[in-house]
C-alpha cells in the first residue's frame, strides 16, 4: 500500500515538471527576437573640393628614335645605356673607311670636271673671237658653248654627289638630336647595321617635361569647356614660365587646368601638372575627349610608359554639400536608398538623388537633412519600418580625409 502511494506521488511530482518545462519552453518560443545591432553615421554639411580623375599615360615631351642611316659596321657606343645625355651629344661610330674613300672619289671627280671646265671656258673664248673673224665657222662656235655648258653641268653634278658621300660620311657619327635619357641600346659594337633599311639603336627621351595623355568624359568636358577655352597659347615655353613660377607645387590651382598625378604607389607626384591641348573630336567609342598636360619632371622620377591617376578641381565645388558614407548607399535599379533611424530606433528606406563622390564619401543632393541618422554598416540587416540597435560610428568617414585632397610628400 505504501509503495503504490509513493509512485502515484513520483507520477504526479514528474508530470509537473514536465508541465513547468513546457510552460517555459513555450514561453521562450514567442518572446521577441532582439534588434539588429547597426552601425550608423550622421549626415555631415560641409564644404568638400570635387576633382575629376583619370588614367592617364605618361610619355616624353620628345622620344627621339636613334637610328643608323647609312649600311656599315658598328665601330662603337659612345654613351652609356641609361644616361643622361645633351643635345648633339655623340652616341654611335659606324666605321667610316668606306665612306671616307667615296668622299675621298667624288672630291677627284670634282676636280676634274672643274678643270674640264676650264678648259672648255678657254676654248670657248678662243672660238668665239676666231667666228667673230670668221675664220672658224658658226658650228664650231655653238659646239663650244655646247661643250662649256656641259662642262658646268659637270661641275654641279660631281658637287652634289660629293655633296652626298660627304653627308653619309656624316652619318657615320650619330649624334643626339635632343637632351634627355638614352635608352638601352638595341645593337651592340661590331654588328652590322643599315642593311635592309634604318635600323634602330637607341630611343632619347626629352622627360623634362613629360607628356601626359588622359581620356576626360563628355560630361566632364562641357562642364570645363570655359576653362579650357584659354588654353590657346599654351606651348612648352608658356608651361616652363608657369613652372618657374610653382614652388613645390603649392597654390597653383588658381592656373586653369592645374592637376594632380597620384602614382601607381598612391602618393602624390610634388609637382603640379598644366593642360595644353585638346584632341579635336571626342571618341565615339568610349564618349571622351583626350587630353594633354605638361608636368616638370627636374629629378627624372617620371619616365615614359608609367601610369598614373590624373585629378583636376572641378569648379561646382560642394558648398555646404551633404555627405554620407558611399557604402551607406542602397542601390536598386539605378534608383539610391538610405536606410535612415528615427525616434525608436526605427528604420526609415528614403529614396535619395546622389551627387558626385568625394573620397570614400558621396554628396546627396536632395532626400536628407543634416544632423539624420543613417545605416551606415549593416544595410543588408534592416527593412522598412524595423527597429534596430544603433552603435554610432566612431569616426566618421564622409568627413575624413579621403574627401579631401591628400597631403603632399
Amino acid at each position: 500500500m505504501l509503495l503504490t502511494k509513493t509512485i502515484r506521488n513520483a507520477i504526479a511530482l514528474g508530470g509537473l515538471a514536465m508541465l513547468v518545462a513546457g510552460c517555459s519552453e513555450s514561453k521562450a518560443s514567442t518572446s521577441a527576437p532582439l534588434p539588429p545591432a547597426v552601425v550608423v553615421a550622421p549626415v555631415v554639411q560641409r564644404d568638400v573640393p570635387l576633382y575629376v580623375e583619370a588614367l592617364g599615360s605618361l610619355d616624353g615631351y620628345v622620344n627621339a628614335d636613334i637610328r643608323a642611316r647609312v649600311r656599315g659596321i658598328l665601330a662603337g657606343q659612345r654613351y652609356q645605356d641609361g644616361a643622361t645625355v645633351k643635345s648633339g651629344q655623340l652616341l654611335f661610330s659606324i666605321d667610316r673607311s668606306e665612306f671616307q674613300i667615296a668622299v675621298n672619289s667624288a672630291r677627284a671627280v670634282l676636280a676634274r670636271a672643274e678643270t674640264a671646265l676650264a678648259h672648255n671656258k678657254a676654248l670657248l673664248a678662243r672660238r668665239t673671237n676666231l667666228g667673230a673673224a670668221k675664220v672658224v665657222s658658226q658650228q664650231e662656235v655653238e659646239d663650244a658653248e655646247a661643250a662649256a655648258r656641259d662642262a658646268k653641268d659637270q661641275v654641279r653634278a660631281a658637287n652634289a654627289q660629293l655633296g652626298q658621300a660627304e653627308l653619309n660620311l656624316s652619318y657615320t657619327e650619330i649624334r643626339s638630336p635632343v637632351a634627355g635619357v638614352a635608352g638601352l641600346a638595341q645593337v651592340r659594337t661590331g654588328n652590322l647595321v643599315g642593311q635592309d633599311g634604318p635600323t634602330l639603336l637607341t630611343t632619347v627621351s626629352q622627360v623634362n617635361p613629360m607628356r601626359v595623355s588622359f581620356p576626360m568624359s563628355e560630361g566632364d568636358y562641357l562642364k570645363a569647356a570655359e576653362r579650357l577655352k584659354r588654353l590657346d597659347g599654351r606651348d612648352l615655353a608658356w608651361a616652363q614660365k608657369q613652372f618657374a613660377a610653382m614652388v613645390g607645387g603649392k597654390a597653383n590651382n588658381a592656373i586653369e587646368g592645374a592637376l594632380d598625378l597620384i602614382l601607381s604607389d598612391g602618393t602624390i607626384y610634388p609637382h603640379q601638372g598644366l593642360i595644353v591641348a585638346v584632341n579635336r573630336q571626342v571618341d565615339t567609342t568610349t564618349g571622351t575627349i583626350q587630353l594633354q598636360a605638361l608636368f616638370p619632371n627636374p629629378d627624372n622620377l617620371l619616365r615614359p610608359g608609367q601610369y598614373g591617376r590624373v585629378r583636376m578641381r572641378r569648379t561646382d565645388a560642394g558648398v555646404d554639400a551633404l555627405l554620407v558614407p558611399e557604402k551607406a548607399l542602397i542601390q536598386v535599379q539605378g534608383s539610391y536608398s538610405l536606410a535612415v533611424v528615427g525616434p525608436g530606433n526605427k528604420v526609415t528606406l528614403r529614396r535619395v538623388e546622389v551627387g558626385p563622390a568625394a573620397g570614400t564619401s558621396r554628396i546627396i543632393a536632395s532626400g536628407i537633412s543634416a544632423g539624420e541618422q543613417v545605416v551606415a554598416e549593416g544595410v543588408q540587416k534592416v527593412s522598412d519600418g524595423m527597429t534596430v540597435t544603433p552603435q554610432v560610428l566612431a569616426a566618421l568617414q564622409t568627413a575624413g580625409p579621403a574627401a579631401a585632397p591628400p597631403a603632399r610628400r
